[in-house]
């Protein structure tokens, strides 16, 4: 009897082992790089493309790139660059609901009390900090579906613009590879 229960102890035990193995081959085939793009900024007139790098299941770190194509969204921003950091509470590696914390370098026109030439259009480069929020959707094969939202402050220059406040809105469209 005693060999009975050793022997379904071993059997038992080498199962155990094997799911071990195979979770943290798992773990090492996740992909960790996005490639996203903006589809409303595309259709309003401006370029956005954003790249980010997960950690974990949980957090992910990126930049967010905005140059601007129409001449009406061009009086105003030159360009915005965006470096952020994700906090995911999906069941999804890296996915579902999230809260971000944003940097922007940003770039918009000198406010100005009368009417000016478009090549005499000066910029204002200021820093702001922000938090953001959303959700992300991906699908089994990498494909990826995201709707985010945020708002932050300048912080050094915002007396020589009107700008006081920024935001960010995306309905991206990506790839995780």
């Amino acid at each position: 009897m005693k060999n009975f229960f050793l022997a379904l102890f071993m059997f038992c035990s080498i199962f155990t082992l094997t799911a071990q193995e195979q979770d943290s081959r798992d773990h090492l085939n996740i992909k960790k790089n996005e490639l996203k793009a903006n589809g409303l900024f595309l259709v309003i007139g401006a370029l956005d493309f954003s790249y980010e790098r997960l950690i974990n299941e949980e957090s992910g770190f990126g930049l967010n790139v905005v140059v601007p194509y129409d001449e009406d969204i061009k009086e105003s921003l030159e360009y915005f660059i965006s470096p952020y950091y994700r906090f995911y509470f999906g069941d999804k590696y890296a996915a579902g609901f999230f809260l971000e914390g944003f940097g922007m370098l940003n770039s918009t026109e000198r406010d100005f009390d009368f009417f000016i030439e478009e090549d005499e259009r000066e910029y204002v480069t200021d820093f702001a900090l922000g938090i953001g929020l959303g959700g992300k959707w991906i699908t089994k094969s990498g494909f990826i579906g995201e709707i985010n939202f945020g708002v932050g402050r300048n912080i050094f220059k915002s007396e020589e613009t009107d700008i006081d406040f920024v935001s960010k809105f995306a309905i991206t469209a990506g790839y995780r590879f």
